[in-house]
């Protein structure tokens, strides 16, 4: 038996939450539609969530039938930061045993979208033998200007994103996650920083740009140097 555990670190993200989980939601649905046999479940980590994150979070999923039969775990802790909050979710599900394996870990952001097939491209990666499935991410058009809009799409042409590594779009199997000791506990850069481990110790890491993740294109992030700034320092003069 698969199991595909999808683990969301959440820092007072009360406005992105719900399509969040709405996106999760569709994902699984597909994913039962395409791949009855893979177990699935959501673990939210509220990270130091000083605003309604999980008010938005509960009435959002209250009001979707597709989570009374998915098991929707919420973990809170106290402000430990993106590398830690992931490990959490990663370590709370890994609690439930069984064979590392055969059990997957699926990563975003709570401020991000997954396609609606998103769901089975990880439970393909893990079908295939992947250790690691690096995806791609694109800012949500909405959220940028026009002309910044423009300077990003003309940087990132059909491939461009393979070998960049985003937490928005990881998936692991448990054995590398367990091998690798997880993600570090820094407020940045843990996805980066796991992946150069699983590439130096020679493990299976593949990169895709089918299917990205849709994140915020903010310019003021919750890491210092995570996407936003990114955005910010690349192509945030429109002039």
């Amino acid at each position: 038996m698969t199991r595909l555990d999808v683990i969301v670190p959440a820092h007072d993200e009360e406005d992105t939450i719900a399509a969040c989980v709405d996106a999760l939601a569709a994902a699984v649905r597909e994913l039962r539609r395409e791949r009855p046999a893979v177990e699935v479940g959501v673990t939210v980590v509220l990270d130091g969530c000083s605003d309604r994150t999980a008010e938005a979070l509960g009435l959002r999923t209250a009001a979707d039938p597709t989570w009374r039969n998915t098991t929707l775990d919420v973990v809170v802790t106290a402000l430990v930061g993106v590398g830690q909050a992931r490990s959490t979710g990663a370590r709370h599900v890994l609690r439930a045993g069984g064979p590392d394996a055969g059990h997957w870990l699926a990563h975003t952001d709570a401020d991000s979208r997954v396609h609606g097939s998103w769901l089975v491209q990880q439970a393909d990666a893990h079908a295939a033998g992947a250790h690691v499935l690096v995806g791609a991410v694109v800012p949500e058009p909405d959220d940028l200007e026009p002309a910044v809009l423009a300077r990003w799409r003309l940087a990132h042409p059909p491939g461009a994103t393979l070998g960049h590594v985003h937490g928005a779009n990881l998936g692991v199997r448990a054995d590398a996650h367990r091998a690798l000791g997880g993600f570090d506990p820094v407020p940045e850069h843990e996805d980066v920083r796991l992946v150069e481990r699983a590439r130096a110790l020679g493990l299976d890491v593949r990169a895709t740009t089918a299917f990205p993740v849709v994140t915020s294109g903010r310019f003021v992030g919750r890491t210092p140097g995570g996407y936003a700034e990114h955005l910010r320092a690349s192509y945030g003069d429109a002039g």
